[in-house]
């Protein structure tokens, strides 16, 4: 299922040209471009790029086009990735990229005559065809109507003009609905692009260095650059998501990574894409943020086949206008698609939530050891304290033996001798020795029960022991 932004080809005849299935969000609307990154926003291919990393169409974000940046002709790489400087010269097409701004990328192809007439078609199709010319025009039309709710199928109204084919992209579907997805906040300079393989994500790791390898190969084997992978995540229908980079080193020993729109443009090269192809490369992208100028012009011109009421009401429905931008949802399999990279996702956040909760066990089993630990500690300082204060005693003793006794001494003396006084009181303290000999007798009463309890059960066992022989 794809999206397009892009207004319908001039020559498809239909509502809205065939999306391109590549997965993705496809783009709001479609061309009649050669199908490539999800999310196309109409900017025509350019294959007039020649040398190592030569402009090609760029298509960032994952929305196609690189969100600004259109194709260009450039020779500043060279003439392959293994002669001359590799990536060197990266920048010499980055200004001719960034002058055309949104040109080209959100914004339309001149079609206004064949719009029209497609519009016009589309309009006679589902109100007045004129195919049998009597009653059964009027079946007809109820009939073109339905094919357009459902978004499938040809609306024939005229003998002399071609059926209407209808698309789910058309304005009259009715099964559309916008969702939001996260914006990338990388930078165009950490080169980080998006290959999603047809691979399970265990083939993958289990081959990721023969995987390395083979990227290496088709950067031309160049010894400068070095192929890092980013991260790994699995894709619903057994696919797998690898995000890679690229690093140049210089002959001077600096380093620095290769821009993502210019690694991906030439992924997009016609030869590139056809040894990705063979490695089993479905899709790539750069991951790279939007500018806001970029992210105003999506967000005023609603995608094609989308209502205006639904698309302004979905940017004020918006959680985060930071964080995420509405994305039309055209169809079932659509639909079914975004319902599978949530499952995916919500599964992911399971075993992370799995993962940290035996962390936590673990934690808290640590903890516990600590604290016995601890504990166990303090009674051996408490020890310590007790026999050092013996030393101290002795020692004091055997220091002070032949002197008289000191005032401070005599002071301490009489302090004591009053606490012992009140200790011995017979009205004050007395009382918790007679407590202490109740809680003695208690005890004792109690064990003796405990045993009688003990010698009453012994008797009755003996006795169902006995009555059970006789019976038997």
């Amino acid at each position: 299922m794809a999206f397009n932004f892009g207004a319908p080809s001039a020559t498809s005849g239909t509502a809205a040209a065939t999306a391109a299935p590549t997965g993705g969000f496809g783009g709001f609307g479609t061309t009649s471009t050669t199908a490539g990154s999800a999310f196309s926003f109409s900017t025509p291919a350019n294959t007039g790029a020649t040398g190592l990393f030569g402009g090609t169409q760029n298509k960032g974000f994952g929305f196609g086009t690189g969100f600004g940046t259109t194709a260009g002709t450039s020779t500043g790489l060279g003439t392959g990735l293994g002669t001359g400087l590799g990536f060197g010269g990266f920048n010499t097409q980055q200004q001719q990229q960034q002058q055309t701004t949104l040109g080209g990328l959100f914004s339309q192809p001149t079609q206004a005559p064949a719009q029209s007439n497609q519009l016009i078609n589309t309009a006679s199709a589902l109100s007045a065809p004129t195919l049998l010319g009597d009653e059964r025009d009027a079946i007809l039309a109820k009939w073109n109507q339905l094919q357009a709710f459902w978004g499938t199928g040809k609306g024939y109204f005229n003998n002399n003009i071609p059926p209407v084919e209808f698309t789910q992209e058309n304005p009259f579907c009715r099964f559309k609905a916008v969702g939001y997805s996260c914006m990338p906040n990388n930078k165009d300079e950490d080169g980080l692009v998006v290959l999603v393989f047809n691979k399970k994500e265990t083939d993958i790791r289990s081959q990721q260095q023969q995987l390395v390898e083979s990227l290496h190969k088709v950067l031309g084997g160049n010894q400068t650059l070095t192929v890092n992978v980013e991260g790994i995540k699995t894709l619903p229908d057994d696919q797998t998501e690898v995000v890679i980079y690229v690093v140049e080193r210089s002959p001077n020993g600096t380093s620095r990574r290769v821009p993502a729109t210019t690694l991906y443009a030439y992924f997009e090269q016609t030869n590139i894409k056809t040894q990705l192809q063979q490695l089993g490369v479905t899709l790539s992208m750069t991951r790279t943020e939007l500018s806001p100028a970029q992210i105003k012009q999506l967000l005023q011109n609603p995608p094609a086949g989308v209502d205006p009421i639904i698309w302004e009401q979905a940017k004020v429905d918006n959680p985060d206008s930071e964080k995420l931008i509405p994305v039309p949802m055209v169809g079932f399999k659509e639909l079914l698609r975004r319902l599978k990279v949530q499952d995916q996702m919500t599964k992911q956040h399971q075993t992370r939530l799995d993962i940290i909760s035996e962390d936590i066990s673990e934690l808290q089993k640590n903890q516990t050891t600590t604290m016995a630990k601890i504990a166990q500690y303090k009674r051996k300082l408490m020890d310590l304290s007790h026999r050092t204060l013996q030393v101290l005693i002795k020692q004091e003793i055997q220091r002070k033996s032949g002197y008289a006794i000191q005032a401070d001494e005599e002071q301490l003396r009489v302090q004591l001798d009053t606490i012992q006084c009140e200790l011995n009181a017979p009205t004050q303290f007395k009382h918790l020795k007679q407590q202490q000999e109740g809680l003695s007798h208690l005890i004792s009463i109690i064990k003796d029960d405990l045993e009688d309890i003990k010698l009453v059960e012994h008797g009755l066992n003996e006795t169902i022991h006995i009555r059970g022989g006789v019976f038997s």
